[in-house]
C-alpha cells in the first residue's frame, strides 16, 4: 500500500495557495482565525464564531461549488490529458448553501428553476468539478463522493490510495470540501458542540467545544514507482466503525483505534515508528478523553512522549474538509521538520492527557505521522503519512489482493413505503426511537433487518457497511431549515439535525446490527448503486473487512420527488441491500 503525494491545492481559513496549508514558522505559536462571525450573528446564533475560508467568492454559484472548483484551478501539476484519473472527494454538507435557497423557495411558493435544484443536492460540487475534469479530456476511472461527514475526505485519500495500488488509475485526485452554512452552524450550536470563547482548548480542562470553519483541499496521489517527485507519501488506510451512538462516540475509543492500527499495519509499522499524531480533536467532552484513550491503545506507552496537534483549534472544524485539510498540514510538517503548536490554553484534562505543543518546535526525527478522524454515525478512519525521504517498512503488512471475486450471498428489497411496526420487528429497534429518525433511516433498518432474517443476524455482526443515496436526506433538511426560519438559527433543533447527516441511516444500522467493520456513505449522483458496491469493493480487496453490507436507500417525499422531477432524474425510490464477502 502507498501512494506519493505529488501536489496538494487548498484554499482555507489561513489563506490560499501552500499558506492555506502551513503550519506556520519555527518558533511561532499556533496561528488563530476564528472570530466573531457577522453572518451568524445576523441568523441569530448565540455562539457565532467560526473562520471562514480565504478567496474571493462568486455570489452567482453555490459556495461550496465555487471552493471546489477555485481550488481546482490553483493545482500546482497538470493532469496529462488521457490519463486514467481516480477522482474521490469528501463532503460532509455538499451544496447546502443552495439548498437553503431552494428550502426559502419551496416555503414561499415561489417558482424554482431547474438548475437551482440540481445545486441544492449533495453531489452537486462532485459533479461540477467531475464535468470540469472530463473537459480536459482525461479518462476516469474510479470516481466516488463520501459523505461519512467529518471522516469524509480521510476516507477518500484512503480509497484514492487503494486505486493506486490496485492499478485501476495512473493518478487519483482525492481530498474535500465544505462551506459555512446557517444550516450546519445553527445544528452544531444546538447540540451543543460549540464554543462560547474562542479559540477552542482541546484536551484543557476548561474546553467548552469547537468551532466551525470551511475550506478545501485537493490532492493529487501517484504510485511510488511513478518516478515524480513527492512531497509526502500516504503508506497505510485504516476504517473502522464504533456501532455505539449517533453522535457520541465510544468512549473507549474502540473504533478510532481499531482505524489507526490497521493503518499501521498496512504500513507495516509499529508504535516505535509513530513521530506525531494529529488529532480529530474536536475540543468536546466525549471526544477528547476518548481520543487520548485510543492513542493509549495504539501507542502503549509512548502515547506519553508522542506529540500531537489538533488543528481544528486554529482553522475550526471544517467538517468533509477537515481530514485533508489536517493531512496537509501533517505533509507540510513533515516536510520541513517542525512539530506544529496547538491554539488554546489552560490546564490539561488529566482524563485526556496529550503531548501538545505551545509553539511551533523544530525536530530531527519527524518520520511518519498518523491521522485520526471520527464523524457522527461512529464512522472512524486513519491515515499513517510518511515523509517523502522516509524508506516504507518492510515489515509484512495486511494482505491485498487486487485480483480477488467479489461474492455476494444475499440481497434482498422493499418498497419506498415502510410500516414502522415492521421495522421495529426486523431491527429490534423500539418504535419511539425509530419516530425520531428520517425517511432513509427506516428503509435502512428495514432492509438491513430483511437481510438480517435471509442469511442470521449473527452473520452480519462485525461486517462493514457501506450506503448510498441520490437524495440522501434532502426531505428532513427541509423540515429542520424551516424551523430554523420560522422560530430563529437559536432555535434549531439538534434531535433533527443529528438525521440531516447522509450517514446517520449507516450509522443506525450500525448500532442496530453490530456492524463494527468499516463504516461509510457515499452519493456521487444517479450510480450510486455501482458507487456503492464498488467501495465494498475496495475494502474487501484490501483486507479492511471481510464482509460488507451494502445498502441503497432513498426515502420518497415532496422535495426529493421535486427535485429528482426537475432534474428529470430516474430515482428508485426504496431500499436495496446486498452481503458481499471475497473469495
Amino acid at each position: 500500500m502507498g501512494a506519493d503525494i505529488v501536489a496538494i491545492a487548498a484554499i482555507s481559513p489561513l489563506g490560499e495557495g501552500e499558506a492555506a496549508w502551513s503550519v506556520g514558522e519555527l518558533d511561532a505559536p499556533a496561528r488563530e482565525t476564528i472570530v466573531h462571525d457577522a453572518a451568524l450573528a445576523a441568523e441569530g446564533l448565540r455562539k457565532p464564531y467560526a473562520a471562514r475560508a480565504i478567496f474571493t467568492a462568486d455570489p452567482s454559484i453555490d459556495r461550496a461549488t465555487d471552493l471546489l472548483l477555485q481550488t481546482f484551478d490553483r493545482l500546482p501539476l497538470e493532469l496529462p490529458a488521457g490519463a486514467r484519473l481516480g477522482v474521490a472527494l469528501g463532503s460532509s454538507s455538499g451544496g447546502m448553501s443552495s439548498a437553503e435557497k431552494l428550502f426559502d423557495r419551496l416555503r414561499e411558493g415561489a417558482e424554482v428553476e431547474p438548475a437551482l435544484a440540481d445545486a441544492a443536492t449533495y453531489h452537486a460540487p462532485f459533479r461540477a468539478l467531475v464535468d470540469r475534469l472530463r473537459a480536459r479530456d482525461v479518462v476516469i476511472t474510479r470516481a466516488s463522493h463520501v459523505l461519512t461527514a467529518c471522516s469524509a475526505s480521510t476516507i477518500a485519500l484512503g480509497l484514492g490510495t487503494h486505486w493506486l495500488d490496485e492499478g485501476e488509475c495512473d493518478l487519483v485526485l482525492a481530498g474535500g470540501y465544505d462551506a459555512l452554512t446557517t444550516f450546519v452552524a445553527a445544528g452544531f450550536e444546538a447540540l451543543g458542540a460549540t464554543t462560547a470563547a474562542p479559540p477552542p482548548r482541546p484536551f484543557r480542562l476548561e474546553r467548552d467545544g469547537m468551532s466551525l470553519g470551511e475550506g478545501a483541499a485537493l490532492f493529487v496521489l501517484q504510485r511510488p514507482d511513478a518516478g515524480k517527485r513527492a512531497l509526502a507519501r500516504i503508506d497505510g488506510f485504516g476504517i473502522a466503525g464504533d456501532a455505539v451512538h449517533l453522535t457520541a462516540p465510544d468512549r473507549e475509543g474502540g473504533g478510532l483505534a481499531r482505524s489507526a492500527l490497521a493503518a499501521m499495519s498496512m504500513a507495516g509499522i509499529g508504535p516505535d515508528d509513530v513521530d506525531l499524531v494529529s488529532l480529530h480533536g474536536t475540543s468536546t467532552p466525549f471526544n477528547d478523553p476518548m481520543e487520548a484513550k485510543a492513542i493509549s491503545r495504539v501507542l502503549g506507552s509512548r502515547a506519553e512522549v508522542v506529540p500531537v496537534h489538533a488543528a481544528k483549534a486554529s482553522i475550526g472544524h471544517t467538517l468533509g474538509a477537515a481530514g485533508a485539510l489536517e493531512t496537509a498540514l501533517l505533509v507540510d510538517a513533515l516536510r520541513r521538520g517542525i512539530v506544529p503548536a496547538t491554539a488554546g490554553s489552560g490546564e490539561l484534562d488529566p482524563a485526556a492527557s496529550t503531548t501538545g505543543r505551545t509553539q511551533n518546535e523544530r525536530t530531527s526525527s519527524l518520520r511518519r505521522a498518523l491521522k485520526l478522524s471520527s464523524a457522527f454515525g461512529g464512522a472512524n478512519a486513519a491515515l499513517v503519512v510518511s515523509a517523502a525521504t522516509t524508506s516504507p517498512n518492510r515489515r509484512p503488512s495486511a494482505p491485498t489482493n487486487a485480483r480477488a471475486v467479489v461474492r455476494e450471498l444475499a440481497a434482498v428489497e422493499i418498497s419506498s413505503v415502510v410500516d414502522l411496526d415492521v421495522v421495529a420487528k426486523v431491527s429490534g429497534v423500539p418504535r419511539e426511537r425509530l419516530a425520531r429518525m428520517d425517511g432513509g433511516s427506516h428503509l435502512a433498518l428495514g432492509v438491513v433487518g430483511t437481510l438480517a432474517a435471509e442469511v442470521g443476524r449473527e452473520r452480519l455482526r462485525g461486517a462493514g457497511i457501506v450506503l448510498g443515496s441520490v437524495m440522501a436526506t434532502i426531505d428532513l433538511n427541509a423540515l429542520y431549515f424551516s424551523t430554523i426560519r420560522t422560530r430563529g438559527a437559536a432555535f434549531a433543533e439538534g434531535r433533527k439535525f443529528a438525521y440531516t447527516t447522509p450517514n446517520a441511516a449507516a450509522g443506525e444500522c450500525a448500532i442496530a446490527f453490530g456492524l463494527t467493520g468499516p463504516n461509510v456513505c457515499v452519493g456521487s449522483g444517479l450510480a450510486v448503486a455501482d458507487e456503492a458496491r464498488e467501495v465494498a469493493g475496495d475494502l474487501l480487496r484490501s483486507g479492511l473487512a471481510k464482509t460488507v453490507v451494502v445498502v441503497v436507500v432513498d426515502a420518497v417525499g415532496p422535495v426529493a420527488r421535486r427535485v429528482a422531477d426537475l432534474g428529470r432524474w430516474d430515482v428508485k425510490f426504496g431500499g436495496r441491500a446486498m452481503l458481499l464477502t471475497v473469495d
